[in-house]
């Protein structure tokens, strides 16, 4: 949204564009999960009355829109791109398909995964790690408006911390609102190491790959 209350910025896409374009020139293969909050949320219509069912199929179309608003931008980049969905639409966009996902990869292309799971009752945070999962991702990255994992709301409280290292059940234990605890149980039980970082840090991505100290780390050591 960047600055907007709502819809999708240029600019920002812009500048994600670049940030991932630094990614794959260093040799890295990426695949993004993008949610679509700033264009509609499931949850709060549900709240409101709406079948839940109903709201969430809503919000993983949101996220296709999304989608294919960061594919157009990457490509400008001069990035090769392939959007891949939970849900089937081709007129638009590919079926996700596992094989045919990790043979992209292979190629060079980067990939923007859509719809979520394609279940109702599933957040954006648990597609994001059940793919990471399935394409055997060396890390996942939560995107976030804060530079890592604090006591308390940096916002809020002067005197909260950032952690440099989690484990996942210090995350559950201490109920620290990184992501959806289904998330974090499925990163847990397969061993895939979460990165949280602040999106808005020009030149994050590429330090964090490079192995600087840059956010907050989430794994089974703690």
């Amino acid at each position: 949204m960047g600055d907007q209350d709502f819809g999708i910025a240029p600019s920002v896409m812009q500048r994600m564009a670049g940030e991932v374009k630094q990614l794959v020139e260093a040799g890295v293969q990426v695949a993004i999960v993008i949610g679509g909050g700033n264009i509609f949320r499931g949850m709060s219509l549900a709240a409101a009355g709406m079948d839940r069912t109903t709201g969430d199929h809503m919000g993983m179309l949101a996220t296709v829109i999304n989608s294919l608003a960061i594919q157009d931008a990457l490509e400008q980049s001069g990035l090769k791109v392939r959007v891949m969905s939970a849900l089937a639409i081709h007129q638009v966009c590919e079926d996700y398909i596992r094989r045919r996902a990790v043979r992209h990869l292979e190629k060079g292309r980067v990939l923007v995964f859509a719809a979520g799971t394609g279940n109702p009752y599933f957040t954006t945070d648990t597609a994001a790690s059940l793919r990471a999962i399935e394409i055997n991702a060396e890390v996942m990255i939560k995107a976030t408006k804060v530079d890592g994992v604090y006591s308390a709301d940096p916002k809020k409280d002067p005197a909260a911390v950032r952690y440099q290292r989690l484990s996942y059940d210090e995350i559950i234990q201490g109920n620290l609102a990184v992501m959806d605890t289904t998330a974090i149980v499925l990163c847990r039980d397969n061993h895939m190491p979460v990165l949280v970082y602040d999106m808005g840090k020009a030149g994050a991505l590429l330090r964090i790959v490079s192995g600087e100290n840059e956010g907050t780390i989430v794994h089974s050591g703690g």
